[in-house]
C-alpha cells in the first residue's frame, strides 16, 4: 500500500500536481481546511489521518524530535528545504518514498530530502 501524504500549507501546489500525476495520494492542509492550524497542530491532523506529512518548514523537525523523544506516536515526516532540492527532484523522491516503503517503517521517523 502507498504511503498517503499530507501537505504542509508552504508546499508548492507543482509539487502535489506532479504526485498527483503520478498517483501518489496527496491531501493538502489547504483542501483538508487546516491551513491556519500551529505546526503542533497540523502535525496532530496529520496524524488523526494517518498521512506522512511533507514540509520544508524546519520548525517541524523540533516537534518532530520532541514526539519521538516522549516516545508520542505519529505517522512520520518528510522533510526538504526548498534550497536544497528542486521541485523534480522532490517530486521524484517523494514518489520513491510513498511507493517503496511502508508506514511502518517510516512511522515515528523523519526521511530528509533528497535521498
Amino acid at each position: 500500500m502507498n504511503i498517503r501524504l499530507y501537505m504542509d500549507v508552504h508546499i508548492p501546489r507543482t509539487i502535489t500536481n506532479g504526485l498527483r500525476l503520478r498517483e501518489i495520494n496527496v491531501l493538502t492542509a489547504q483542501e483538508d481546511g487546516s491551513s491556519l492550524l500551529s505546526d503542533e497542530d497540523l502535525l496532530l491532523r496529520a496524524t488523526q489521518l494517518n498521512r506522512v506529512l511533507f514540509t520544508f518548514d524546519d520548525d517541524f523537525l523540533s516537534i518532530a524530535s520532541k514526539k519521538i523523544l516522549s516516545g508520542d506516536k505519529f505517522p512520520g515526516l518528510i522533510f526538504g528545504h526548498p534550497s536544497e532540492i528542486s521541485i523534480g527532484t522532490c517530486i521524484q523522491d517523494l514518489e520513491l518514498v510513498s511507493k517503496t516503503l511502508e508506514l511502518i517503517e517510516i512511522k515515528n521517523q523523519i526521511i530528509f530530502l533528497p535521498i
